[in-house]
This record gives C-alpha cells, structure tokens and sequence, in this order.
C-alpha cells in the first residue's frame, strides 16, 4: 500500500510538471508521414493527430507548412513522434512531444485495438492514447521572456536616374536592414527557363474545386450528399465513429476529411502531396 501511495505521488508531480511544459508551447508539428510508416498520411494517422490536436485546444500545422513566427523560432513548437508497437493482431500506439532541441516534453499512455481493418484499428488505439492530451487541459501560456513583437523592416528602394521608354516603373533592388536581417537583393528581372509542363492528372480533389457556396445536406446511406443550389452533388460524407468528422468522397473520386471545428465545417484533403483545408456552409 506505501508503495502504491508512493507511485501515485510521484505520478502526479510528474503530471503536473508536463502539463506546466506542455502550456509553454504554442503549436504542436505533425509529420505528413511518420517514420513508422511508408506512405504519407499512411491509415491517415496524419489527419487524424491533427485533428485530435485542434479538439484539444493545441494549433496544430503540419511540418511543410509551418506558420511564419515558427518557421523563425522552431523552439516555439513541439515535434509529434508516433510510437508504434503494434504486432500481427494488436495495434499499440502512443505518441511522443520533442522540443526544437529533440528532448522529450510529453509522452502518451499506449493507445491499443484489436479491430481487424488497419485504419479503423490506428483511429482507435490513437483515440485512446489522446485520454492523455485530453488531461492535460493544455492552455498555451507565454513565458515572460518569450518576443512577442514584430521586427520593423526598413525597405529602400534604389531606381535608375534614367530609365529607357516603355518600361514599367519598377523597383529593382531591395534592402532590408534590421538588427537581425541584413539583405542586399536585385530584383531586375531575368529570363525565365521554366517550362511548360503537362497537365497531371488530379487522383484526389481538384485544387480549384469552389466549395464556397452553401451546400445542403441530403441524407444517404451512412452519411449525407452535399448539394449545390443547381442542384449538383459536390461531396459525399460518410459518418465515421466519431461526432462530427466525416470521411469523404466527390465525384472525381477524392477523398479527404470534413470536421467542426470552433461552430464551423472544414474540409481537408491531400492534393498532389499538398495537404489543403477549406471552410464549408453546410446547411443540414
């Protein structure tokens, strides 16, 4: 009985402690593939970490397309880490948070399935491994010495004194001068030696699909048909085992992922290798 006593204090000093780590950070980056897998987005564990993430109050990006405060300071965020354990009839995940200089900050309890179909398998053990993030109440909070302002950028514009007819009224050199960036830059034009390329064929959602409209719910088996004001059917979503996350197909046969988030609908889905999120007015 001590020892039980023992190993519960101990447990909730360390908790504490994490959780205070935890609240000092302001985002958490999630790999598009995690080096336990082949693929990118493999079983779409990458969505689906992100996702869970943003429900648990955490601003969550992806590690292409990090904000441009963190891509100056990456100490601001955490790095997300998929320990995967998993054996021919178990899957065993949790998940793992490193700072900018690769120790660790947080780690799950191990997340595990029995569910035979491999994506519904990693939502579930992922899920359960979140019980931990969902704990930890995060509430991103500052450090006192952390810049909080923006550097002022001094722009000088240096122009011929003659300047042949027909040409544009263009700045063709730039500097920027700060404390922290010294840049001397031309900006005169050159000549291109891009080429055109061929059109690829798109295998998931068009990137200029307009899904700016309002859409209307028709429901269907296992899910709604959104419509258009055409009408036109513009997406299919299909329930999934969680509230308000809907997996999704279109015509051209996409596939990506719809959620409420903050009172609004998000669709988000990979394009090329470009993962895209758009807002939804779906009126059910």
């Amino acid at each position: 009985m001590k020892k039980l006593i023992v190993l519960l204090v101990v447990f909730g000093i360390s908790y504490g402690y994490s959780q205070e780590n935890l609240n000092a950070y302001k985002y958490v980056i999630v790999p598009k593939k995690f080096d336990a897998f082949k693929k990118e987005n493999q079983y779409k564990t990458s969505t689906l970490i992100k996702y869970l993430f943003i429900q648990n109050g955490f601003d969550a990006v992806y590690d292409d397309a990090l904000p441009p405060d963190l891509e100056r300071n990456r100490c601001l965020g955490l790095q997300v880490l998929l320990n995967d354990e998993s054996s021919m009839f178990t899957t065993k995940t949790s998940l793992t948070l490193k700072d900018c200089a690769s120790k660790e900050v947080f780690t799950t309890l191990m997340g595990t399935s029995k569910k035979k179909q491999y994506e519904s398998s990693y939502r579930e053990a992922l899920t359960e491994a979140f019980t931990t993030i969902k704990a930890s109440n995060y509430a991103y909070s500052p450090s006192e010495t952390e810049e909080v302002s923006v550097p002022v950028v001094v722009t000088e514009v240096m122009e011929k004194q003659v300047e042949p007819k027909n040409k544009p009224n263009v700045a063709v050199v730039q500097q920027v001068a700060t404390p922290e960036n010294q840049a001397y830059k031309s900006k005169e034009p050159v000549v291109s030696n891009i080429k055109k390329t061929e059109p690829v064929e798109a295998v998931v959602m068009a990137e200029k699909e307009d899904y700016s409209g309002i859409l209307y719910a028709q429901e269907i088996e296992n899910g709604y048909q959104l419509v258009d004001s055409t009408p036109k059917i513009r997406l299919k979503i299909y329930r999934t085992s969680m509230p308000d996350v809907f997996s999704v197909a279109n015509e051209n046969g996409g596939n990506g992922m719809v959620f409420k988030k903050d009172g609004k609908w998000y669709l988000e889905y990979n394009t090329n290798g470009t993962m895209t999120t758009k807002e939804l007015n779906i009126k059910f």
